[in-house]
């Protein structure tokens, strides 16, 4: 079940920006710095740490600390309340894609 409304909002704006998804998306390969997740953006560092932190903020980064280095993951986990949102309307459609295909076969024939 969602755990509070607050987490799926913070959820659903950190994934509302297509930049947050694609570093999702390299952090999902494996563990990087920010600075090795800042490289394929045209954008500053200072700009990538502040999508980071939305990020990290809705749990689906963790960060790990080494030396003077910090390091992300991603947090598949923070996904589940979306995902469980979703499956609500994940159903929905197929209910009704599933009428409207039984409609079209009746017409057909």
């Amino acid at each position: 079940m969602v755990k509070s409304a607050v987490d799926l909002d913070r959820i659903f704006v950190a994934l509302a920006s297509p930049t947050r998804r694609a570093i999702l998306r390299r952090v999902a390969r494996g563990s990087g710095s920010v600075s090795d997740l800042a490289q394929p953006f045209r954008m500053s560092l200072a700009a990538v740490s502040k999508h980071v932190k939305m990020l990290e903020g809705a749990g689906l980064l963790h960060r790990r600390k080494e030396g003077s280095f910090s390091y992300l993951s991603l947090n598949a986990e923070a996904l589940r309340p979306a995902d469980e949102w979703m499956a609500f309307y994940r159903q929905f459609w197929k209910g009704r894609l599933a009428s409207l295909k039984q409609i079209l076969e009746k017409e057909e024939s």
